[in-house]
């Protein structure tokens, strides 16, 4: 009895801290915001479609430390130990100054600083993958930001490319995010570029990789050096489809984490199913997405809306 009252009351916060964001957040405060970011990001995309997934990828990396709250924009600072100095950003998160510029746009077009940097990320993740024509979504707004940053949550919490199947599947669940979530959600790697030192132990030691494959991205890795040449996710990284899907089920993952969730476990008939259909995996990702950005949002009087992204109000 005790256990069924917990698991109504866990539905219930789950479904009040959702119900506390709004897709029409901004609609009376600044009807101009959200079109004035979609501006920035196709102006950036445009400029270089890698961008896309750099901005995609800023938003997950920020709502797996501590929930959706900007905390990845902060700069180091004597009270901050910034994420983007944590393992899996340090020289590879980047974007930052598109989003800067997004931020100075949109408090032009507000006349004022209404929109959160959080926000800002969940947009943007959108518009970026509308950009290289994937799926949209309404996104729920209404995130504030974090005074706070932790280097050593990102290193433990931000899902890393050796993971092991268990292993991915448990670092979702601590999330509240399921195996559809962790199989759609990854699918976001079939926009953008892996550096060499993250997929060089794959295509040399690993077995469950088709030998072409490995040979072709051997050429763009070597055993020694090199740490930062970059090699596409998938076989079309300016593009938001299935290939990424198609590639797995031919074992052609780049990360060993991407090649996992097809490998004889429990992952591999959703892999299947959205490498046939397009639609079902656009469905799913534009879902867990707003899942994602749901992950313990700062609201109300929670956290600020920064003047600055890279940085904590000052206090007078």
């Amino acid at each position: 009895m005790a256990s069924h009252i917990s698991s109504i009351l866990y539905v219930f916060l789950l479904l009040n801290v959702a119900s506390s964001l709004s897709p029409y957040y901004y609609e009376k405060v600044c009807p101009t915001a959200l079109p004035t970011i979609k501006r920035v990001v196709e102006a950036a995309v445009s400029t270089e479609s890698r961008m896309a997934a750099s901005l995609l990828r800023l938003h997950f990396h920020d709502c797996f430390v501590n929930g959706c709250d900007g905390s990845i924009l902060l700069d180091p600072s004597p009270t901050i130990d910034s994420e983007k100095n944590a393992i899996p950003n340090a020289n590879s998160a980047r974007g930052f100054e598109v989003i800067d510029q997004i931020k100075s746009e949109v408090d032009k077009a507000c006349g004022s600083p209404v929109v959160s940097c959080a926000d800002i990320l969940a947009v943007t993740a959108r518009d970026s993958v509308v950009a290289l024509g994937g799926p949209t979504w309404e996104v729920e707004l209404g995130r504030r930001d974090s005074t706070t940053a932790s280097r050593t949550k990102a290193n433990t919490d931000i899902p890393s490319p050796f993971m092991d199947l268990p292993a991915l599947i448990t670092n979702f669940k601590n999330q509240g995010l399921d195996h559809k979530d962790l199989v759609a959600l990854s699918g976001a790697h079939t926009l953008g570029f892996a550096q060499c030192r993250v997929f060089r132990n794959r295509i040399y030691n690993e077995t469950n990789i088709d030998p072409k494959f490995a040979s072709e991205r051997r050429s763009r890795c070597p055993k020694t050096g090199g740490n930062t040449n970059l090699a596409p996710l998938d076989s079309t990284p300016a593009h938001f489809d299935v290939a990424y899907f198609t590639n797995l089920v031919k074992k052609k993952g780049l990360l060993h984490s991407d090649q996992q969730l097809f490998n004889g476990g429990s992952t591999d008939d959703l892999v299947k199913s959205y490498s046939r259909d397009a639609d079902d995996f656009w469905e799913d990702f534009g879902e867990s997405m707003i899942k994602m950005g749901n992950i313990k949002p700062l609201t109300g009087d929670g956290g600020q809306v920064r003047l600055n992204c890279r940085r904590v109000n000052p206090t007078n």
